[in-house]
């Protein structure tokens, strides 16, 4: 499991077959900031607006955001969850977190 500000990324064993493959490596915009979580290589996909990524074999990425630290991923797949926190006071009880 890693962190990198609102995104909580996790291996997962498969990427749903039925993602769509993204144009870029941009896992998410900050809502703040105008900065971006990117990935500097692999590929990117999406299902609704649930995103993973795969590193192929023999390669590594790098997952770069100019406030938090480079993170760096093995070979394998993953899956990108964006963080929510605790609203008492909304009726909708939580909202994403804003980077």
């Amino acid at each position: 499991m890693w962190r990198q500000g609102d995104l909580l990324i996790v291996k997962v064993k498969d990427i749903p077959k039925k993602a769509v493959k993204k144009t870029n490596g941009i896992l998410a915009e900050g809502e703040v900031t105008g900065h971006m979580h990117e990935l500097d290589s692999g590929e990117v996909y999406a299902v609704g607006e649930t995103l993973y990524f795969r590193v192929s074999e023999s390669e590594q990425t790098v997952l770069n955001h100019p406030d938090h630290g480079s993170i760096t991923f093995e070979p394998g797949e993953y899956k990108v969850i964006r963080q929510r926190e605790y609203e008492p006071d909304s009726w909708k009880k939580s909202r994403r977190v804003s980077d």
